[in-house]
């Protein structure tokens, strides 16, 4: 037999839920002394289970993704060499050198074709088992992945490492699709840019571990180099765990699967207090669920038809693809040869491109308070700038590398500036500027699309990097600087000022398209 008194509460939660105009007057015009607390209570601080599912996300998901980025670089002739060697074991065939590299950049690309997918599947799995359920699925992933590359080296299979870095690739594409959208969704208002940056910050400290664990003094040796493959796996299995005990979205849980009352339970877990001090907060939940009542499903496919959508969808995919335009990975590819130049040596140079790596992952903390003090636009667009400016001092550095002895530190301090400017606003925003954009309906799909084109971006620079610096040297990094002032061009008329304003007010201003210019009219 039921408490009457938990069911008189359950009744009056479920009232709640439901008055839309009740809930709006307690959220406006405090008629007891709750919403007078309501309206004096702050929810917007870091709680503990946003601390929690924060470093869960990032270290468990966007790590593991960085890791398997960066890992492939420092060990790639032990790598290809048992590559060579097994394939002559098993089939008895003596690849060429230009054979080997085919095999050896299959292996490494294959990698972001999985991510590609991950990003394609993110949307209908987040709604389908939920936010939680989906990062959950990508931890599995991960695992899976790592089990596979530690059997490579006893199995003696190339095709095992091959279908391991497809794994990967798929947990990697489901974490940079998922943990934006889950990190921003359970935050609130004024840390939603904060948590957005959340992303970027594991990606880039994955990049510098894989980096470390692959130098020769580390794991990056004839006998280790599959388990050093695998040595992200504990992260997957510890986050896995961790997430049975996080908050599932309220968001989701109210909006997309109907559930209020507990998606009110968790909002109340999640900001630590009762659930008659989150008034504003439920509001704004009625206000998305009216929206989201009077319209269809939102599939992957309804958003790309959709005219309302268009212009935020091209905004997010313009970010994301213009983010890997920007050539950083590219830069981090060429520091080493500049490090060399500069004079530092071997062993200087392999610990100097780790100091990028630092540069990197530093900025990306430093980038967490920006996101709540400074206005997105101004972040990204000085971003931008900074970087376009270093882009042509490397490559009239490089120029002139040979012509006066100053040069090689011009380069160095060139690569630096470049990395620590990335990191301030080009590197997080894109990550999570979608979560912004949309309302939580279109919300997966627009973030799954941004993301394929996150990881398309990131294809075509590592396959076209090559061929063009052998074709015009240098000059390659003028091309980068092209696409970031082409990026910014476009978001100076049509990105809006997001930082502060609720998802459905920024939605509304973009409804009409490319006519809308929201900017314009809003944030001249």
């Amino acid at each position: 037999m039921k408490d009457t008194t938990d069911e008189n509460q359950e009744t009056d939660v479920s009232a709640l839920c439901i008055d839309v105009s009740r809930v709006k007057s307690l959220a406006g015009e405090p008629r007891k002394s709750e919403c007078n607390n309501a309206h004096d209570a702050d929810p917007g601080g870091w709680t503990p289970l946003l601390v929690l599912g924060g470093a869960t996300c990032c270290l468990g998901s966007a790590l593991p993704a960085g890791y398997n980025i960066g890992v492939m670089n420092n060990p790639a002739h032990l790598m290809q060499s048992f590559c060579n060697d097994s394939i002559w074991e098993k089939y008895n065939v003596q690849l060429s050198s230009h054979e080997l590299q085919i095999l050896w950049s299959a292996i490494v690309s294959v990698f972001l074709i999985g991510g590609v997918s991950g990003s394609l599947i993110a949307s209908w799995l987040s709604d389908r088992f939920g936010r939680k359920g989906a990062l959950s699925v990508g931890n599995i992933c991960g695992i899976v992945g790592a089990v596979l590359f530690l059997l490579v080296r006893t199995m003696n299979s190339v095709e095992l490492f091959l279908i391991g870095r497809v794994i990967v690739g798929l947990s990697g594409g489901l974490a940079t699709a998922l943990l934006p959208m889950y990190m921003t969704e359970i935050a609130p208002l004024k840390l939603r840019g904060a948590v957005g940056v959340l992303c970027q910050l594991g990606i880039t400290c994955g990049v510098l571990m894989g980096q470390i664990a692959g130098l020769n003094t580390v794991l990056g040796t004839p006998e280790s180099w599959h388990i050093m493959l695998a040595s992200f796996s504990p992260l997957c299995l510890i986050a896995l765990l961790l997430t049975i005990t996080l908050p599932e979205s309220p968001k989701y849980l109210y909006i997309i699967r109907g559930e209020q009352g507990k998606a009110l339970k968790e909002l109340s877990r999640l900001r630590n207090m009762d659930i008659m001090l989150l008034q504003n907060e439920i509001a704004g939940l009625q206000e998305e669920l009216a929206v989201r009542s009077t319209s269809k499903t939102w599939s992957i496919k309804r958003v790309l038809k959709e005219p309302t959508v268009r212009l935020p969808l091209f905004l997010v995919c313009l970010m994301q693809f213009g983010q890997q335009l920007s050539g950083i990975n590219a830069v981090f590819y060429y520091s080493n040869t500049i490090f060399l130049g500069a004079g530092l040596g071997i062993t200087g140079a392999q610990y100097a491109t780790l100091g990028t790596g630092v540069a990197n992952i530093g900025m990306a903390v430093i980038s967490v308070p920006i996101m709540s003090l400074f206005s997105r636009r101004k972040v990204f667009f000085l971003s931008c700038y900074l970087c376009i400016g270093c882009l042509i001092v490397l490559r009239i550095s490089i120029a002139l590398l040979h012509k006066a002895s100053f040069m090689p530190w011009v380069c160095t301090v060139s690569v630096l500036a470049y990395v620590i400017f990335y990191g301030i606003g080009l590197g997080p925003i894109p990550f999570f500027i979608g979560s912004e954009l949309f309302d939580v309906g279109p919300r997966p799909a627009a973030m799954s699309l941004g993301s394929v084109f996150n990881w398309g971006g990131n294809f075509l620079v590592g396959m076209m990097f090559p061929l063009l610096q052998a074709a015009i040297g240098s000059y390659v990094f003028l091309i980068f600087a092209g696409a970031i002032l082409i990026l910014v061009q476009i978001n100076q008329i049509y990105l809006p000022e997001t930082r502060g304003r609720s998802t459905t007010d920024i939605a509304a201003a973009m409804t009409q398209g490319f006519k809308a210019r929201p900017n314009a009219t809003l944030f001249a």
